[in-house]
């Protein structure tokens, strides 16, 4: 290969990556908005989070393979790595779909309580992180995830660790999540009950959103008035399928969420919900 031709591939090919990224600038239009999907998977919960800084945070996977239809209706094929994993507990309708997000998907990083339980779909997610040798962090406690500027996931509970630890509730041992994007709070309050929500009263911190995913379901075992009267959401979102076999969501519930002013939308009647944060204001639904 002569100089001059060597010259020129070397030439040539640096002028093709400079018109590939050209047109990767002109085409690429990053969103400066948090996207939230409350994912209709039947009776269980899957809420995917995209960030205005690229992250893809999945928070639970739903009863059976559904939410994977789900993610890549919603994901773009060129994005469809799931930056963190939020399991918030073991219950079956929370973890199922997981296992086949960790088969199907790139998960880089994920997140639970580390509270133990024998479900063989729970023993199944735990054994597919350990062959991809994914990174799994215990949470302890409330902490804060920064995503980017103005954009903040706050662990607020457990308040305490369950690692290796038999609970009589596991869903009084879920993660509760909170994400603060500008001036707009969403509370995803997984599966609570009404004593971890009263544990959450009274701790120091501040429950205010504009959307609430209703815990449980919107069973009667949560949702407690002292607790929707804390959080005051304009929108609460219900996971919950069609014509279960629990008769939810509780119309107690439901007449409390109505009596504090909030619209509700479920996802046995809407389907597949999107809200939208600019950070000043939310719409979408």
């Amino acid at each position: 290969m002569s100089g001059k031709f060597y010259k020129f591939l070397i030439i040539s090919g640096a002028l093709i990556l400079a018109a590939l990224f050209i047109i990767f600038l002109f085409f690429y239009n990053p969103s400066h908005n948090l996207e939230v999907y409350f994912l209709d998977v039947g009776q269980g919960d899957a809420m995917l989070i995209k960030s205005p800084f690229g992250q893809n945070i999945l928070i639970d996977g739903g009863p059976d393979r559904s939410v994977i239809r789900k993610l890549t209706a919603t994901l773009p094929s060129w994005d469809r790595q799931i930056d963190l994993m939020i399991l918030t507990h073991p219950h079956d309708d929370h973890v199922t779909g997981l296992v086949e997000v960790l088969k199907r998907l790139e998960v880089k990083k994920i997140i639970y309580t580390g509270a133990v339980h024998a479900g063989p779909n729970y023993l199944a997610w735990l054994k597919e992180i350990k062959a991809k040798n994914i990174p799994l962090l215990v949470t302890d406690g409330p902490q804060d995830i920064i995503l980017g500027q103005g954009l903040c996931l706050k662990i607020i509970y457990p308040l305490k660790s369950f690692i290796n630890q038999e609970t009589e509730n596991l869903n009084n041992a879920s993660i509760a999540v909170k994400i603060i994007y500008g001036k707009t709070n969403f509370l995803f309050a997984a599966d609570l009950e009404k004593e971890a929500e009263e544990e959450l009263i009274k701790s120091s911190i501040d429950l205010r959103s504009n959307v609430l995913k209703v815990g449980h379901h919107g069973s009667d075992t949560g949702s407690t008035e002292k607790f929707l009267k804390a959080v005051r959401p304009e929108i609460a979102v219900i996971e919950v399928g069609k014509n279960n076999k629990f008769n939810l969501p509780s119309r107690r519930v439901i007449k409390r969420l109505e009596r504090i002013g909030a619209k509700i939308y479920q996802t046995d009647k809407h389907g597949d919900i999107k809200i939208i944060s600019n950070g000043k204001k939310i719409y979408g639904y």
